[in-house]
């Protein structure tokens, strides 16, 4: 402790009421305690000047250590051990203690928001208004709005000191902004696909694999990064919303889901065109999956090399089963068909014609020599 010797006059306002009475003020550093002594009465009074604690970044952490102390002197020592490791960073002190109540906080709030967002996606599924595109959309919702309030309480029963982070928030909020772009974009492509029904869970849209195959895939879920479509060989294709926003779609069941398909046949030329249309149509017919309104057609597609083609027409109302399926069964009935009715199947034919020249005549002669020797010497 030290004592200030030293009077200085009054200057300002705050020192008026200090030279009134005595007509002298002193002034003290922190940590230092002075001593003031009146000119009327030569009575000494000691001021202590407190020196400044580092703020505690997390608020609760205190509160629950106060609490722990009242209800168990041995546990509240050891919450007092863990209390004083800590770190101090400028202002902000960070603890053992701390570091352990965010983490059971953050763990509960993140139980409490998961549980929350299960709820409501089964009070969703009850509703049964909601056509899969707007249960999907209105889950994406839900489950945004429950994280965001769960994090909001999560700070909230925390007390954290939000501006001891104000130093990093600039530079935290810019690697956020770039590292996410990509997140956010497809989040917010998702929510617009959802909202105007272009694509939605159930949906048959065609797809192209990295070698550039087209096939087609059945969407089978609509997830914050991307949507999820499963061909018929149980390849799962991951594509982002973004992708499906900028690119050209081509949706099966967009407004129905009543698709046609086509069968290429070729035939030979010397058969009847007739009876092989009459057959065709029949092998059609005979498909279960095949719709009987519209009906199936036959057209005559072009006059091939070896065969004449013909396309079958036919519709189905369940794409999402296949159509390799009912092509195989179309093909395999129209088989046994031309099989009944003598209808040939050409294979391809070719007419090789040969001029004449010496050193064609010359190889002719050749190999007619070498023949008639390779008779004789037999003989």
């Amino acid at each position: 402790m030290t004592t200030a010797n030293t009077e200085t006059p009054a200057t300002d306002d705050a020192a008026s009421g200090d030279s009134a009475a005595g007509g002298e003020s002193i002034t003290l550093q922190p940590g230092d305690t002075g001593t003031i002594q009146p000119a009327e009465e030569g009575a000494v009074t000691s001021v202590p000047v407190p020196e400044p604690t580092p703020t505690e970044a997390v608020g609760a952490a205190s509160d629950l250590k106060d609490a722990v102390n009242e209800k168990s002197e041995t546990v509240g020592g050891m919450v007092e051990s863990l209390d004083a490791m800590a770190l101090s960073v400028g202002d902000m002190r960070i603890s053992v203690w701390d570091g352990l109540v965010v983490i059971l906080v953050i763990a509960g709030v993140f139980a409490l928001a998961w549980l929350g967002s299960k709820l409501a996606h089964g009070a969703l599924k009850r509703m049964t208004r909601l056509d899969p595109s707007q249960r999907v959309l209105a889950e994406k919702l839900v489950t945004l709005a429950v994280w965001a309030i769960a994090i909001f309480v999560g700070i909230d029963l925390l007390g954290i000191d939000l501006t001891a982070l104000a130093v990093f928030s600039g530079a935290f909020g810019l690697a956020i902004g770039f590292g996410l772009q990509k997140t956010f974009g497809n989040l917010i492509a998702g929510i617009i696909l959802l909202m105007d029904k272009s694509i939605k869970p159930g949906d048959v849209i065609a797809v192209a694999d990295q070698a550039g195959n087209s096939t087609f895939g059945q969407i089978r879920k609509i997830g914050i990064r991307a949507v999820s479509v499963t061909t018929r060989d149980q390849r799962e294709y991951l594509i982002p919303n973004e992708n499906l926003m900028v690119n050209q779609v081509e949706n099966w069941s967009y407004s129905s889901k009543t698709v046609r398909m086509q069968v290429p046949v070729g035939v030979s030329y010397s058969c009847d065109l007739e009876l092989a249309e009459k057959l065709m149509l029949e092998a059609a017919k005979s498909c279960k999956r095949v719709l009987k309104v519209p009906s199936p057609t036959c057209w005559l597609d072009a006059y091939g090399d070896s065969s004449v083609n013909f396309v079958i027409q036919c519709w189905i109302r369940d794409p999402e089963d296949g159509i390799g399926n009912i092509k195989s069964e179309v093909l395999k009935k129209l088989w046994y068909l031309f099989q009944d009715n003598n209808i040939e199947i050409p294979f391809p034919q070719r007419d090789l014609n040969l001029r004449g020249n010496d050193q064609f005549d010359q190889l002719i002669a050749a190999v007619s020599q070498r023949v008639e020797e390779k008779n004789s010497s037999k003989k």
